[in-house]
């Protein structure tokens, strides 16, 4: 005789496979994502997920995504397309798929219930893909927020499996993974509106700061100065902000917002910056109102800055909803709008 709750447990598998079977028959063929059929078909309990990959000196790797996501689509289809990252990954972390949309019943490490949707609201999830990794006890050991490409991901995978928390911060090992170095100044140059970093006399401008954390070799950030500041829709936006670009391994002196006397890469840390680049924004008051963390296409760099400039984050917290609106918007003026430009 089966047990009461071995039943209860394969009737709720049927009802997610039955769920997810419909999702993705309604979901339009061009947008859907496809999620890789090594991934876990999780019960959603990630009190029990984290608990039995212990048991299998494995970790848990919480995927938040939706469909229509370029950024997802380059997650699965370019990261996921590595041998060598696919063999990592099952062989490190137990992987699970979550909608940031979806309505499948979850239970989080402290015990509370909620759809895949109010996880994702109480986590924070702001961007997809956002990757959490998960520690033996539920810990989140690693946080990425947004797309890294395959180079710097497998270094993300590195850190995680390794249990690299422990010794150093992310962005450390980042750095020295991919040859970084201190450096004040990139060979593009400073960023238009670049100043000096005296957040106080910053502030006084009567703008909202834009601070650019980067580092010396960051393929990323050579990337979002050469094809995304460039852009003269950009560069309006960027108009509208005091701009400083500071290095997350650097050694400069910088005046916090609250005039305290630090340096970048200490300032960076208080902040718990992990990324190049991470965009990180500030209102009059020098209180952070939002960030940006991962690889940027141009349309989500000025969603980003368009975010803040027009004081949009005030009214509408979920940047998901005010991109899709910002695009419907462009669409409805006859504006062509690549997610992916």
């Amino acid at each position: 005789m089966i047990r009461p709750h071995i039943l209860h447990r394969w009737l709720t598998l049927l009802c997610v496979l039955a769920a997810s079977f419909v999702a993705h028959a309604q979901a339009p063929g061009s947008r859907a994502i496809e999620i890789p059929k090594w991934f876990t078909e999780s019960f959603l309990d990630f009190r029990d997920e984290v608990r039995d990959a212990a048991r299998d000196h494995k970790r848990v790797m919480v995927y938040f995504g939706q469909d229509g996501c370029p950024y997802c689509k380059a997650l699965m289809e370019v990261d996921f397309g590595q041998p060598d990252i696919v063999a990592t990954t099952r062989r490190d972390f137990v992987a699970i798929a979550l909608n940031l949309w979806g309505d499948r019943e979850t239970t989080w490490i402290d015990g509370r219930t909620m759809p895949e949707k109010e996880l994702a609201t109480a986590l924070k999830v702001q961007f997809t893909p956002t990757l959490l990794f998960l520690d033996e006890k539920g810990g989140i050991a690693l946080r990425l927020n947004g797309y890294l490409p395959p180079e710097s991901f497998r270094v993300a995978l590195d850190y995680a499996s390794r249990r690299g928390e422990r010794q150093e911060a992310f962005t450390d090992y980042l750095a020295r993974r991919t040859h970084g170095k201190a450096a004040a100044a990139s060979a593009s140059g400073p960023l238009p509106g670049g100043g000096a970093p005296d957040l106080p006399r910053m502030l006084r401008s009567g703008k909202p700061v834009l601070v650019v954390f980067g580092y010396d070799g960051c393929r990323d950030c050579e990337e979002l100065r050469r094809d995304g500041f460039a852009r003269p829709e950009v560069k309006e936006l960027l108009a509208r902000f005091a701009v400083v670009e500071l290095d997350l391994a650097g050694k400069r002196k910088v005046v916090t917002p609250e005039g305290q006397d630090s340096d970048e890469r200490r300032w960076a840390r208080s902040l718990q910056v992990v990324y190049g680049p991470t965009l990180v924004f500030l209102d009059a008051g020098g209180h952070e109102v939002f960030r940006s963390e991962g690889y940027l296409k141009p349309f989500h760099l000025a969603s980003t800055l368009d975010y803040v400039a027009s004081g949009a984050y005030r009214d509408e917290p979920n940047f998901q909803r005010y991109v899709q609106k910002r695009a419907d918007g462009l669409r409805a003026q006859g504006r062509v709008v690549d997610l992916w430009e």
